[in-house]
């Protein structure tokens, strides 16, 4: 069967929330709703308000992880402190409860079955707090991955700092330091990364959700501090209950513009090799490729 993904030109707080009723599901149990809250200097990522409708709606807890830039790049969120200072500098905490999943350790380790690249997932601890998760993927290119959608979310996203590194150095290193030194080559990072996110989605098995927002469609990533200004006009709001699905529907919109900068858009994405993390996932079967798009 194809999957569907509904799709609506119309980008506001109460869309996105009309979005995920479409779907025709009720997460149940404890939510935990996965955003990017956005690096320091970031002037792209979607702001608290725009998603206080949608969470409130499945009374959820916004939830992050710390990165793992190291010395590799500018930013503040790859420790504890000073990524709560910044997510409170956001509004996130003033609007939400936010769970940092692994400001305190150990870190949860779930193993990956079948994978491509990696034996193991590493993930804030505090996602097995949860019985479900939204997830709240603003749509966008990646300096690394080539575009950040829903299955970043799944994958980098849900990872501790450590799981992380080992993500981005193809399971060699879960050192945020010395993961950038051996960093995967341009086919096994999306590997890594389908890996990792087939461990979220089989977790929360029937009880996850996913909303992609093409807005503020960047080239790089809201983990950029200086990040490059949107390139092409917004495109809308997709949902679907298929993360793979939900991204390659994303992907085919932007092939399918006429916008002027659609071609430098898709650049970034071709140069990364980004859409082989769609390919990779499919593969592992925890999604499809195959869908109908349904626009509402």
């Amino acid at each position: 069967m194809k999957a569907k993904v509904f799709f609506s030109r119309e980008i506001t707080p109460e869309k996105v929330v009309e979005m995920y009723r479409v779907l025709g599901v009720e997460l149940r149990g404890r939510v935990a709703v996965k955003v990017h809250s956005g690096e320091k200097g970031n002037q792209n990522f979607l702001r608290p308000d725009f998603f206080k409708p949608m969470v409130d709606e499945v009374k959820g807890t916004i939830v992050e992880c710390n990165t793992a830039y190291g010395e590799a790049f500018d930013g503040v969120r790859d420790y504890t402190e000073s990524h709560r200072r910044l997510i409170e500098y956001h509004g996130w905490s003033r609007v939400f409860d936010v769970d940092l999943m692994d400001a305190e350790g150990p870190d949860l380790i779930w193993s990956v079955d079948n994978g491509k690249i990696l034996k193991e997932n590493r993930l804030g601890k505090n996602i097995a707090n949860y019985d479900a998760m939204l997830v709240l993927a603003h749509f966008k290119g990646h300096p690394m991955g080539g575009y950040g959608g829903a299955l970043k979310q799944l994958s980098i996203g849900c990872a501790s700092r450590a799981g992380k590194a080992l993500i981005h150095s193809g399971g060699k290193s879960d050192s945020n330091i010395e993961a950038w030194k051996v960093h995967a080559d341009r086919n096994a990072f999306p590997e890594a990364m389908a890996d990792a996110a087939s461990t979220v989605v089989r977790h929360f098995a029937g009880n996850i959700a996913f909303i992609n927002v093409m807005k503020n469609l960047s080239v790089d990533c809201d983990c950029c501090s200086v990040a490059e200004d949107p390139c092409m006009k917004d495109i809308g709001i997709l949902s679907s209950l298929d993360p793979v699905a939900i991204d390659r529907a994303c992907l085919d919109l932007i092939y399918a513009s006429d916008d002027p900068g659609r071609d430098h858009f898709l650049e970034r994405v071709k140069s990364r090799n980004g859409a082989h993390t769609i390919e990779a996932a499919a593969a592992l079967g925890f999604g499809t490729t195959d869908y109908e798009l349904i626009e509402i």
